[in-house]
């Protein structure tokens, strides 16, 4: 005996429906959460935060609606360079040496969490491109 279609229920692939602007606000502030939170335990960004930053990017391309999918696409990058940009302005020890400058901070903030943003970055583009390969078979 099979469901109805609307009663079916739905796999992980189909279950975001939030929609990007929901995503994108959620998304800074578990990551602007994340930063606070490794600052408080240690005074440099550090592991905690890179974790964070994976979780979240595959978080975002799970829970945003398919017609968002290019927002989300372009979140992890810009995600990065805002709280980087952020701990240059307002602390750049944690990222960077103390006496540097924030374009300076802001670059070695970057390089220092680059695997971290590679590996968001390709993840929650996986993630996308899965779901948007078993939305069109459907």
């Amino acid at each position: 005996m099979s469901l109805a279609p609307e009663q079916q229920t739905r796999t992980l692939w189909e279950e975001g429906r939030m929609s990007a602007r929901e995503v994108v606000s959620l998304s800074a502030a578990v990551l602007l959460t994340a930063a606070l939170v490794d600052l408080a335990i240690s005074d440099r960004l550090g592991l905690l935060y890179d974790l964070a930053f994976v979780t979240v990017c595959v978080g975002a391309a799970l829970a945003v609606r398919p017609d968002d999918f290019f927002t989300v696409g372009t979140l992890p990058p810009l995600a990065m360079a805002g709280v980087v940009l952020l701990l240059a302005l307002a602390q750049p020890a944690a990222i960077a040496e103390p006496q540097d400058g924030i374009v300076q901070a802001t670059m070695s903030g970057l390089s220092g969490h680059g695997i971290a943003l590679l590996t968001g970055y390709a993840a929650c583009l996986a993630v996308l491109g899965v779901r948007r390969r078993f939305s069109s078979r459907s």
